[in-house]
């Protein structure tokens, strides 16, 4: 068995279990509370609360694990979604790890690399919000108003601009319609965030397969 083939039966054996172990135990603090308190909801009304996560967030059913594939690899994509944190800690600590590194993604060096990475940044999550828990609010209650309402407002952007900004200087041709294409169906087609992000994502991955035939064909 090639080394490849043997590093994804693992994660596959340890991986698969272990997520859907935390999807079903992720019910149980609902089911403790109904059960309690006898407030067991109709199925009407969880229908309804299901549905308008699924219009919210339901694109991203299908974008994350596609898109981020690429730089968090098999055992990375076990990882993310079992830890959380994905776009704004997970895929910048892998992408930055590979930076480091010199390593070309798509590779098992690549997946062995992002996962150490993430493995990096869940131990770090873990002890940063540890530490929130009991001294944050203290702290940001005596930082000035201005920084604070930084940290609130521009936080997550500055991390999603700095990650894009990582890849856009390695493939800055791609990165100029990872602009135009969100923009575009923003502000001119006025579409809804179900379908610009997918599109989006989609559209530059098509871009991208694209620019990478007309090399090979150069």
């Amino acid at each position: 068995m090639d080394l490849n083939a043997q590093w994804k039966k693992g994660c596959i054996r340890i991986g698969t279990p272990t997520n859907l172990l935390a999807a079903a135990t992720s019910f149980l603090p609902v089911l403790w509370l109904c059960s309690a308190y006898n407030c067991w909801p109709s199925l009407d009304v969880v229908l309804k609360a299901w549905g308008l996560v699924a219009a919210s967030f339901g694109a991203f059913y299908f974008v994350e694990p596609i898109s981020y594939y690429s730089v968090i690899g098999l055992s990375g994509s076990y990882l993310v979604f079992l830890s959380g944190n994905i776009g704004n800690m997970r895929v910048p600590c892998a992408a930055q790890a590979l930076d480091a590194t010199h390593t070309e993604p798509g590779t098992l060096q690549a997946e062995v690399v992002s996962t150490l990475g993430i493995c990096g940044s869940i131990v770090t999550n873990l002890i940063a919000v540890l530490l929130a828990a009991f001294i944050g609010a203290s702290v940001v209650a005596a930082l000035p108003k201005v920084v604070s309402d930084a940290f609130v407002k521009y936080a997550a952007g500055a991390i999603f601009g700095g990650t894009f900004g990582n890849f856009a200087i390695k493939y800055p041709k791609i990165a100029v319609f990872g602009l135009a294409i969100p923009l575009a169906l923003i502000y001119f087609a006025k579409t809804p965030a179900y379908v610009t992000i997918p599109a989006a994502v989609f559209g530059c991955i098509a871009i991208a397969r694209a620019f990478y035939v007309m090399e090979k064909k150069a």
